[in-house]
């Protein structure tokens, strides 16, 4: 019997390599105005609120924004209200706004009622806390498992307020971290409310270039 060996072809894709000129030369090819990139970084200013800066931007670039400059400064007192634990205060600027942003998204209001039930907690204000939990939020974990699971891991505070805070498994909805959590969902619901975008786009695509970067340095060399 006769054995016929069967070759497998492999194509090798060799690396390019860019002198420190010839990659000048290709970077200088891709064309961004600076329309594009004045509009970038006004976005990203009135997304995350920097309401004197974008004047002064708008004044020294000509590039106008899309919203009312005004209006970050009510969108602003409502975040730092929330990152200070003032979460009724936060919800009341909310609806001054527009009341339809928390009216019609009730998952939302959950996570701020959430909050709450935190800052009671933490002052030790068990008793209301309960009351709290009883009256305002477990009528809205109904039908909904990830809500039931969140208001459990919030009740287990209880369990651990007179230990250690470091001992307790469920330690992170104590920090800070959690307030700008919360503060960021009301942040993006009211951007979006406006017909903005939930996020600025300058990092997003600062991450995009980064990753294409990446891709790139494995199947070529350049400075």
């Amino acid at each position: 019997m006769s054995h016929k060996s069967t070759k497998t072809s492999v194509t090798t894709v060799e690396r390019q390599t860019y002198s420190r000129e010839e990659w000048a030369q290709q970077m200088a090819q891709q064309h961004i105005t600076r329309e594009d990139m004045n509009r970038l970084v006004m976005d990203f200013l009135v997304v995350e609120g920097y309401m004197e800066v974008a004047r002064q931007f708008s004044l020294e670039s000509g590039t106008e924004p899309q919203v009312n400059l005004d209006d970050i400064a009510e969108r602003m007192n409502v975040r730092n209200a929330i990152q200070q634990g003032h979460i009724q205060e936060g919800i009341e600027y909310v609806n001054d706004m527009d009341s339809e942003i928390l009216d019609t998204n009730p998952r939302l209001m959950f996570h701020l009622k959430q909050q709450q039930l935190i800052e009671l907690i933490r002052d030790a204000k068990i008793e209301e806390a309960l009351d709290f939990a009883r009256d305002e939020l477990m009528t809205s974990t109904e039908g909904q498992a990830d809500l039931l699971e969140d208001l459990e891991r919030t009740m287990a505070l209880l369990a651990f307020s007179d230990l250690d805070a470091s001992r307790s498994p469920v330690n992170d909805l104590l920090s800070l971290s959690q307030r700008q959590k919360t503060a960021n969902k009301l942040n993006a619901a009211i951007l979006e409310s406006q017909g903005q975008d939930k996020e600025p786009r300058l990092p997003n695509i600062l991450k995009m270039l980064v990753k294409m970067q990446e891709l790139l340095k494995e199947k070529a060399d350049f400075p």
